[in-house]
């Protein structure tokens, strides 16, 4: 059963506590961060892991502007690691692929060992699709980081030859939502109203009352369920993916929740829901510092033990160490966002979207 190495790291270790401990997993490594922006968690990780000279990071964003600005603060502090700038809209599929067509087409970065999805939008207040018409968090939180993973899997595939088992790494930045939600397969774009929904993919309506939004059984769309959807599904890529790739290549995937910090990506909330959360944090969320906020995706991406009996579940449930906070494996994840079967279901529902059937 996968374990941590570092009981001791909780909700208060900083990312550069994580790094310094597993230095030796970070050095001469080939990184890819998505949403690295100043300001949020993707700095902050992307910070941790240059603190311990990796070969490369390569780091991506939606503007270019906002990328420069990072490398610049980064090459500022650590000025010895060879970065890398992609800019790719993780909501448009074409996008994805023209990211991932220069990634593969650069002949001096023949590996990548760890890909940290971390970019994400949270609460669109209006109902909105992308321009492949698909509900615009699962566009950008999932769809367009597992494209953009499966596009350039060669090059994580190629960095296994020379690696231990489970050095490989893909870890997808998720939130709470994994603890309170599992898919809403039957109505993926929001068009029934929540009470019409099966009963196992109807909202928890207590929990969104905790957070502001009560009385929404009529409600079509709510913004904070978009976001929660997306938000499983980067669970359930990490448990289908691992399944495709770790006893064949040694890959490992998993997904952290980060807990909860002041960045931008709360600046699509209405007054209302910053209001909800304001309270919320008073009483139940505690708030991180940026590094404690992306400590749990450096143990996601570095810890060794973490690799030690995946895939001997027989159970539906595959929480091996699937999903962590705080540094640690949780097993606070709903049954469905936890489920081989429900990510099976996902992996195959994303293959249709884009068009695309990836094996390897």
């Amino acid at each position: 059963m996968a374990t941590t190495t570092h009981p001791v790291f909780n909700d208060e270790t900083e990312a550069l506590q994580v790094a310094e401990a597993f230095a030796g997993g970070v050095r001469g490594k080939t990184i890819l961060i998505t949403g690295v922006n100043r300001g949020g968690i993707g700095f902050s990780t992307a910070q941790a892991f240059v603190s311990q000279s990796p070969l490369c990071l390569i780091v991506t964003g939606r503007n270019p502007a906002k990328t420069k600005e990072a490398i610049t603060a980064l090459r500022a502090e650590y000025p010895d690691v060879n970065y890398r700038s992609l800019q790719v809209d993780l909501s448009i599929q074409q996008s994805v692929r023209d990211a991932a067509a220069e990634v593969v087409s650069w002949a001096d970065v023949p590996t990548i060992d760890i890909v940290v999805n971390s970019a994400g939008v949270m609460c669109i207040q209006e109902r909105t699709l992308s321009k492949d018409g698909i509900e615009l968090h699962f566009a950008t939180n999932h769809l367009g980081h597992w494209l953009l993973t499966c596009l350039i899997m060669p090059k994580l595939i190629k960095a296994t030859e020379s690696k231990p088992k489970g050095a490989t790494r893909i870890v997808n930045v998720t939130s709470a939502s994994p603890q309170v939600s599992g898919m809403r397969w039957s109505d993926m774009n929001f068009e029934k109203k929540n009470k019409d929904l099966p009963a196992e993919e109807q909202p928890n309506y207590d929990w969104f009352k905790m957070c502001g939004c009560p009385d929404i059984e009529d409600a079509t769309y709510v913004p904070l369920d978009g976001y929660n959807r997306s938000k499983v599904a980067n669970v359930l890529f990490g448990i289908a993916a691992t399944k495709r790739l770790f006893d064949k290549y040694g890959i490992l995937s998993v997904s952290v929740h980060p807990g909860v910090i002041e960045t931008e990506l709360g600046r699509n909330m209405s007054a209302k829901d910053l209001e909800a959360f304001a309270e919320l944090r008073k009483s139940i969320f505690k708030l991180k510092t940026l590094g404690a906020g992306a400590s749990t995706s450096l143990v996601a991406a570095l810890d060794p033990k973490l690799a030690q009996g995946v895939g001997q579940s027989k159970n539906d449930s595959e929480n091996w160490g699937c999903y962590l906070e705080n540094c640690q494996i949780s097993g606070n994840a709903h049954s469905l966002a936890v489920s081989a079967k429900e990510s099976e279901k996902l992996w195959h529902i994303s293959e249709k979207l884009v068009g695309q059937a990836f094996a390897w």
